[in-house]
């Protein structure tokens, strides 16, 4: 008894001869009709298949919530990032650096936009002019080399600094970030204690 009836051996057991046959049939040649029940046969069968694995695979999920394997999932509740952007061939490369917080590895054109949207606080530290342009100089060299680069990767986007303007940039920032002079603080007032202690002057 399983599953609350009896078991049908004969009935299984004939089911067992008939493939039998009907392969045997299909090895020899055997008639049109007995191919097709061979075919609808494995049909069947493949069919069986794979609703056994969707279901296993959907036993094994409800199984693993019920564990609370999903509990907490990194983006649970959140918007999953870069989802609404449009594709980027670089996604991968641009990953790993952010994760690994890379510095100084990486394809040339990836590495020059990073320095390029860091290079106006980097020319904020430097003191004097000469710096500025040797750095700025420095710069629009390796965004030329980048560009003659003929092993492949990622193009080069990253546009050229003009000297004369980013130099301009820079003073005009650091004569904003100067502190106003103010005028000197007139000098206060003695208390009565200073004033018999050293003297009325």
């Amino acid at each position: 008894m399983r599953g609350g009836g009896p078991v049908d051996h004969e009935g299984s057991k004939r089911r067992l001869e008939r493939a039998a046959e009907l392969r045997a049939g299909r090895s020899t040649g055997g008639n049109a009709q007995e191919r097709a029940e061979l075919d609808a046969d494995d049909a069947l069968r493949e069919k069986r298949r794979k609703v056994n694995e969707a279901a296993r695979a959907d036993y094994l999920v409800r199984e693993a919530m019920a564990q609370g394997k999903f509990d907490n999932l990194k983006y649970a509740g959140k918007p999953i990032p870069g989802l609404g952007k449009g594709y980027d061939p670089d996604w991968w490369v641009k990953g790993l650096i952010q994760r690994e917080q890379i510095s100084g590895l990486g394809p040339p054109a990836i590495l020059l936009r990073i320095e390029d949207a860091e290079l106006e606080s980097k020319l904020d530290q430097f003191l004097m002019e000469k710096q500025v342009r040797e750095t700025l100089e420095d710069f629009n060299k390796r965004v030329i080399e980048a560009r003659r680069q003929l092993q492949g990767g990622p193009p080069v986007i990253t546009k050229l600094r003009d000297m004369e303007l980013e130099v301009q940039r820079w003073r005009d920032r650091r004569a904003a970030a100067a502190p106003e002079e103010t005028e000197p603080e007139p000098p206060s007032k003695r208390s009565w204690w200073q004033r018999l202690w050293n003297g009325p002057n």
